[in-house]
């Protein structure tokens, strides 16, 4: 699989799964660049995705707490730029098991969602406090973030699934944009490569959130569980091999 081809499969899952960054992020690895330059590279060049993904849900009713998330979500995903950008060897270190987390949350998405939805009830504190967590991951690298947002905001929000899932896009979209403008004055991102795959992106995101109802999500999640387990066992052996 090429950047392109990543990336135009990446923005897509991404609007159904949450799990383009599992897609996008080897590649860019693969094809030469470093850890942390791949991530912010990833996050540029996926952020039409998740535009798009919002666009094609508008007009979609969503909870009435969604400005209040998003500024949470702002917050944490600032937060989570600032320590990626942060001259350390953790991220090379961390990034595997990043990998390997989120794969392992795409593939038992449907569990959690079985036990999450035994608890029923809005619980602010929770809300916000797993919110702003999930912003400062979002920042920091975003694999399987979609995964943990409709997970989690299952446990700590009375909606319905389809209002989760248009205030998971919208929150993807707030974390994504400020990882955008950090990365962009302060990262090193490859910006030929970026704007060269971001319309593959954002044809992605427009066709997965059109036919996110059509689709196959169990051979979906296997797909990409696959690939991202693939590739956390690679950076592993890259990491500390």
């Amino acid at each position: 699989m090429d950047v392109g081809d990543a990336v135009l499969i990446g923005g897509f899952v991404n609007s159904i799964a949450g799990g383009g960054s599992l897609l996008l992020f080897p590649a860019l690895v693969a094809g030469g660049l470093g850890t942390v330059a791949a991530n912010v590279t990833n996050s540029v060049a996926l952020w039409p995705g998740y535009l798009g993904n919002v666009a094609a849900l508008r007009g979609s009713s969503r909870p009435s707490s969604v400005t209040s998330l998003a500024v949470v979500s702002a917050v944490g995903a600032a937060a989570g730029c600032a320590l990626l950008l942060t001259p350390s060897r953790i991220f090379s270190v961390a990034v595997p098991f990043l990998v390997l987390g989120a794969s392992a949350l795409l593939a038992f998405q449907p569990r959690l969602r079985a036990l999450l939805g035994a608890d029923e009830g809005d619980h602010r504190v929770k809300l916000y406090a797993s919110t702003l967590a999930r912003a400062v991951y979002g920042g920091y690298f975003g694999g399987g973030l979609g995964v943990i947002l409709m997970a989690l905001l299952g446990l700590t929000l009375s909606a319905s699934l389809a209002e989760v899932s248009v205030l998971k896009g919208t929150l993807q979209l707030v974390v994504a944009t400020v990882s955008l403008v950090v990365f962009a004055l302060f990262g090193p991102v490859h910006w030929v490569i970026a704007l060269v795959v971001a319309p593959a992106s954002l044809i992605g995101g427009v066709l997965g959130g059109r036919l996110a109802t059509r689709l196959s999500e169990p051979v979906l999640r296997a797909a990409v569980v696959g690939f991202g387990v693939l590739a956390g066992v690679w950076l592993s052996i890259r990491a500390f091999g």
